[in-house]
């Protein structure tokens, strides 16, 4: 049985996107195995053990290989990008033997991992790279070492407009985290990254055309690389079921009418401060809707404490005094965590306050849940721009100079998404979306599965 490897960055979003891919190849080609590389990641990223744990004994196709352990200094690093970037490069020999040991048909590749093409090149195996951001984020990094060379300094003190084709002017300050800084190793690692990708055998994206037709098109015709653009194949919304659904806010939502709920969630890494806190607490009671918000603590200043998992909040000391009990009747709290697709795909929810995460983005799409972009990291803000401008299927949360958020634009917002015009015209493109999305995914003939087709295709030429 040929196999195929999979190796995700060691972040916990990209290993359930990597091994969602693999559940779809293994669904209509079930001729293949698939074999997981698993890094430790010793920082926030989410806990991968039990997670892999439960695919390793419901999906049999899918085994995993653990790389051996390599030990860092997390305060050494400015950043978690740069943890990641550093953790793969100095693991290339131990993919190298891996693959030597497996011998795969293909290696499928998370963004951060362009090292392991060396080690694949070394055993002529082909590589293809799986994209866990949009269509707008890969024509951003396909296109850099043109904006490398066209937009001299860093894009964070340039205050001005940055085009690539098929998007929407991007303000500078609003590019993906990594090239902010020129004199950065994140932006050395990805002038690099985009030199790679083009010699790769493909590029997997999990979007698909309705969402992001401009993009796409712009990648496709070759207008984002100066030489050969690889074959781009469009499989999304690539996404988990949702897992358990016998969470208490399930119950709650149970009780409330339809469409009637905002859910507010930020990810695993979005971090507000107290101040923040109780400004968002305060609008949403100020917005007289319904709502189900998770909260996180907030980070510490501790030097290298931000790597590690924050403790469940404590919400009295949180929240304003008064708050729980004041909005009892149409409100719930939830510490930590929540089954985020199984809440979207819920009756009672009618709107969705994001970070604009990519895997996020997707699961409201899928569940045709309208969006207030609330950007926190990462290439966020270029998503909330997109997300705004080009998908219309999110209304902006407006910051200050300074990146806050008044308790008066959280309550104006959540408002606007739930009973205004604007609100109701990007709930009618967001379902238009998710017939869009069902399609592609479950039509015989739909374009993912298509796309999915022409990939299984070009492992045996």
């Amino acid at each position: 049985m040929p196999t195929i490897v999979l190796y995700p960055a060691p972040a916990m979003g990209h290993l359930i996107s990597m091994v969602e891919l693999g559940k779809f190849i293994l669904k209509h080609h079930p001729n293949y195995s698939i074999t997981v590389l698993t890094l430790t990641n010793s920082f926030n990223t989410g806990s991968i053990v039990s997670y892999v744990r439960h695919i390793a004994a419901t999906v049999p196709a899918i085994s995993f290989h653990h790389l051996p352990d390599i030990a860092l200094d997390l305060e050494a690093y400015p950043t978690s990008e740069a943890i990641i970037f550093d953790l793969i490069g100095r693991s290339v020999h131990n993919v190298d033997a891996a693959l030597r040991s497996i011998s795969p048909t293909a290696l499928i590749i998370d963004l951060f991992c362009t090292s392991a093409m060396m080690a694949a090149a070394s055993v002529n195996i082909p590589v293809y790279y799986f994209i866990t951001s949009g269509a707008c984020c890969l024509v951003e990094i396909l296109y850099f070492p043109v904006l490398d060379r066209d937009y001299p300094g860093s894009f964070r003190d340039m205050n001005r407009l940055v085009y690539s084709p098929g998007m929407p002017p991007i303000p500078s300050s609003d590019m993906p985290a990594v090239v902010l800084d020129r004199n950065s190793t994140d932006y050395s690692d990805m002038l690099k990254l985009a030199d790679c990708l083009p010699k790769s055998a493909g590029i997997i994206l999990n979007t698909f055309g309705a969402l992001e037709p401009k993009p796409i098109k712009a990648i496709t015709d070759g207008l984002c690389v100066e030489g050969h653009t690889p074959p781009l194949y469009c499989v999304g919304p690539v996404l988990s079921d949702g897992g358990d659904g016998s969470h208490e806010c399930l119950k709650w939502l149970d009780l409330q009418p339809n469409e009637s709920v905002v859910y507010l969630c930020f990810g695993s890494e979005g971090l507000f401060s107290c101040d923040q806190l109780k400004e968002i607490a305060k609008g949403l009671e100020m917005s007289g809707q319904r709502f189900l918000w998770v909260i996180r603590s907030p980070p510490t200043v501790k030097k290298g404490e931000l790597f590690t998992p924050p403790e469940l909040p404590d919400l009295d000391s949180l929240l304003p005094d008064g708050f729980l009990e004041r909005t009892k009747d149409r409100g719930l709290v939830v510490k930590g965590w929540a089954p985020q697709v199984k809440v979207l795909s819920h009756d009672s929810v009618g709107g969705f306050v994001t970070h604009c995460g990519w895997n996020s983005v997707l699961e409201s799409v899928r569940a045709g849940v309208p969006m207030v972009a609330w950007p926190q990291y990462a290439e966020q803000r270029m998503n909330k721009i997109v997300m705004v401008e080009e998908m219309k299927v999110a209304l902006p949360m407006d910051e200050s100079e300074r990146g806050k958020v008044a308790a008066a634009e959280v309550g104006r917002r959540v408002r606007q998404l739930m009973e205004s015009e604007e609100g109701k015209f990007v709930r009618e493109v967001v379902k238009a979306r998710k017939e869009d999305a069902a399609r592609a995914i479950n039509h015989t003939n739909g374009s993912s599965r298509v796309a999915l087709g022409k990939l299984v295709e070009s492992w045996t030429r």
